[in-house]
């Protein structure tokens, strides 16, 4: 018997969690089904030996083509364990061949589709799980892992750009520093040494620069530890749940980077509960799994208590609009959808518009940035210039009045 952590729906709503003793995860949704309850999570508690295991990543691409290939087979008639052993055996790579034969294992101890996926989280992330439980419901597995390649792609386009709209900035950056510290620790120290050779009074721009390339020289090691420790304690507000609230909540209000973070994230809220909804997922379980899926603790718990509001009765828009974290487009698409029925297009639609707006943001953060770094470094190399020449102009006057 496996032990495994569950999180349910009551017939009231309510949430509920505990552990269950079973065989297999699909042995612990039917009980829980046949107690009343609607499961939302099941997850295996794992020994301390295999935590390592689960850290590793499958990568996102060969999910993606895993999902589409399988959509294809099934689609074409092919039983479904047949599938998995052709899959299984064309993949490169070697966690996904893992996971692809441990599922064809489960398969043939009588677990469902979805319950062998759940156990491999380092695969299959959470809103995937649930339209594969639906899905499975509806007897509609083959559109369903179809569409779920279909989101891998655009969510892993949205990633793209956001991390391309990082990159150059960062590359930048990370010269100015390094030009900055050749500067500082290399260069102008032998200046230092010359003009001490002169005995003679520097200007006030030479005296700050001095004065600053010594404490880097002198104290490097501080600084060094400072800038650990900065990133070490933001990693570590990261890992508790209200740190990284706060730090999520400073992040989307930067300018220019806030707007950029605030179209990713809604991007991906409209793209993954469309993909839920029209899956045939409930509602209220599709804003949890999304919630879940946000990358975002602020509008995290923002779906959450959206989720609490509605099964309270007030609807989805009201609670929705009072976040204030939905632009006006948004809102909108959320209350027609709502009114019409058509949640799952509107929210199509929605993804769509964020998408086009993630591209104009992207460009716009590059065009910002990079101007501003060359002002910076102008600014640098122009202090670093007006210093040495003055300290050199003041030098030869003192020389030739001497003579």
């Amino acid at each position: 018997m496996t032990r495994y952590r569950y999180t349910a729906l009551d017939d009231k709503g309510k949430k509920v969690s505990g552990i269950e003793e079973a065989t297999t995860a699909g042995a612990v949704h039917l009980g829980l089904i046949q107690k009343g309850y609607q499961p939302i999570d099941v997850v295996e508690r794992k020994k301390l030996v295999d935590l390592e295991i689960t850290k590793k990543k499958v990568p996102r691409k060969d999910v993606m083509h895993f999902s589409r290939q399988l959509g294809v087979f099934i689609k074409a008639g092919v039983p479904i364990m047949e599938a998995l052993s052709v899959i299984g055996e064309e993949t490169q790579n070697k966690l996904m061949k893992v996971v692809v034969l441990q599922m064809i294992e489960d398969l043939q101890a009588g677990d469902t589709f979805a319950a062998a996926a759940e156990k491999h989280p380092a695969a299959f992330p959470k809103y995937y799980i649930g339209i594969l439980q639906s899905a499975e419901l509806t007897g509609t597995l083959d559109d369903a892992m179809t569409q779920l390649a279909d989101y891998i792609e655009r969510d892993d386009d949205a990633r793209g750009k956001l991390t391309s709209a990082m990159i150059y900035p960062g590359v930048i950056a990370g010269m100015s520093v390094m030009t900055v510290v050749i500067l500082a620790g290399f260069v102008l120290p032998k200046f230092q040494t010359f003009f001490k050779s002169f005995h003679a009074a520097l200007p006030l721009p030479t005296r700050m620069l001095l004065a600053t390339t010594g404490f880097i020289t002198n104290w490097w090691f501080v600084l060094v530890g400072g800038f650990i420790a900065f990133v070490v304690a933001i990693l570590m507000m990261r890992r508790s749940k209200a740190g990284r609230y706060r730090f999520d909540g400073i992040l989307l209000r930067v300018p220019v980077l806030g707007d950029l973070i605030q179209a990713a994230v809604l991007e991906r809220i409209c793209r993954v509960l469309a993909s839920l909804v029209k899956s045939g997922v409930a509602l209220p379980e599709a804003l949890l799994v999304t919630a879940d899926s946000a990358n975002n603790a602020v509008y995290s718990e923002a779906l959450i208590k959206i989720r609490d509001e509605m099964m309270e009765g007030q609807g989805l828009a009201e609670p929705l609009a009072r976040t204030g974290l939905f632009p006006g487009a948004a809102r909108q698409m959320f209350r027609v959808g709502e009114e019409t029925g058509t949640l799952d297009q509107q929210m199509e639609t929605s993804a769509q518009f964020y998408s086009r707006e993630l591209d104009v943001k992207v460009a716009r953060f590059t065009a910002l940035f990079e101007p501003m770094i060359i002002i910076v470094m102008g600014f640098v190399v122009g202090f670093v210039a007006i210093a040495l020449v003055s300290a050199m102009y003041g030098i030869y006057n003192q020389v030739h009045v001497g003579k």
